[in-house]
């Protein structure tokens, strides 16, 4: 079985800007996002990134005066980033997102993890030390941004396909493969390279994390939440309140 990482080596990370419609469209989308719910610096301006990719949070987020630690363990997507950012405050660290700390262990206004990153950890005790992890990180007044998609529910049968995307030379598709606690994601990617058509393929598990569970996990740690969701994204805002003792 492929990791994580293995699988967007394989796969993933040439088309990953793509699939969201391009690295424009994602900081746009970002940025209106950011706009929208006022985060702006207003106590130490710093920023961590987890699951940077190609740079759709950490670009916004530095051009909005934030100083990001932009981290992601896919070194094509930070190659991206780096590209689209050369004079903005954005330090690219390759790693995994559950040893931030390492990078910056403390006094962080905002953390983002979006774009589905959080159902690439490997268990539920994973997503559950990353977020002791980030409220005794944060500083006070901090917040915690996730957005990701709760896949709870089974889709049966052929709804189990998902055609993803597609253009004159990349036909993306997803096979979707249901277990307790996890999904296998197949990605299936048909890619027209001079004039011929090759195939590539290769799954990794996404963990299946309810809203309420992820809620519940967040509010065990000491945040207060905001939740919303729209067309099956969850969104979910977490401010760190007053003085915070661990769990």
């Amino acid at each position: 079985m492929a990791t994580v990482k293995e699988h967007y080596a394989k796969v993933l990370s040439d088309v990953y800007s793509w699939v969201y419609g391009g690295l424009d469209s994602g900081i746009q989308r970002n940025a209106q996002f950011f706009s929208q719910h006022q985060l702006i610096p207003r106590g130490s301006g710093v920023a961590v990134d987890l699951g940077a990719g190609s740079g759709f949070q950490s670009i916004p987020l530095a051009k909005a005066g934030y100083s990001v630690t932009a981290i992601d363990l896919d070194p094509t997507l930070l190659d991206e980033l780096k590209s689209n950012a050369a004079n903005l405050n954005i330090t690219p660290v390759q790693g995994d997102l559950i040893d931030f700390d390492k990078s910056v262990r403390s006094g962080i206004e905002l953390m983002v993890c979006m774009t589905d990153t959080l159902l690439h950890l490997e268990s539920k005790e994973t997503v559950s030390l990353l977020f002791a992890k980030v409220i005794n990180s944060l500083e006070v007044n901090g917040r915690f941004i996730m957005t990701f998609r709760d896949l709870t529910y089974e889709l049966k049968d052929t709804d189990r396909f998902l055609p993803v995307k597609s253009d004159e030379r990349i036909i993306f598709t997803c096979f979707l493969e249901y277990e307790p606690e996890t999904v296998k994601v197949h990605d299936i990617i048909y890619k027209r390279l001079n004039g011929e058509w090759h195939f590539f393929k290769s799954f990794y598990r996404k963990l299946r994390l309810s809203k309420q569970w992820v809620a519940d996990q967040l509010l065990q740690c000491g945040f207060k939440v905001d939740t919303t969701v729209e067309e099956g994204l969850v969104t979910m805002i977490a401010s760190k309140q007053g003085i915070h003792h661990g769990r």
